[in-house]
């Protein structure tokens, strides 16, 4: 009776063993997962930063096409302007 219990507490043994060895396999494929995550996320931020750094250019664009309008209408009421003064000093010749 006895060598029978003994054969079945060494069967539960091995197969809480497996089971054991199982569980650590699996946390250690996970451990490794997530460590090949990380390095893929911070590559990832890596290319997020320097994206931002090359598009920054784009938005200093809007800038620059603002203060582009405001010469452009700078400069079209100096013209406006400048013919109006030609004019005075032509009716001033002919005077």
């Amino acid at each position: 009776m006895e060598e029978g219990l003994y054969n079945q507490w060494y069967i539960g043994l091995a197969i809480a063993i497996v089971i054991i060895l199982i569980a650590a396999v699996l946390l250690i494929m996970i451990w490794l997962a997530a460590k090949r995550i990380l390095k893929l996320a911070n590559a990832a931020l890596g290319l997020v930063v320097q994206i931002k750094e090359n598009t920054n250019s784009i938005w200093e664009l809007q800038d620059t096409n603002k203060v582009a309008v405001n010469i452009l209408n700078e400069a079209k009421n100096i013209r406006d302007h400048a013919g109006l003064v030609a004019e005075s000093l032509k009716k001033e010749a002919v005077k």
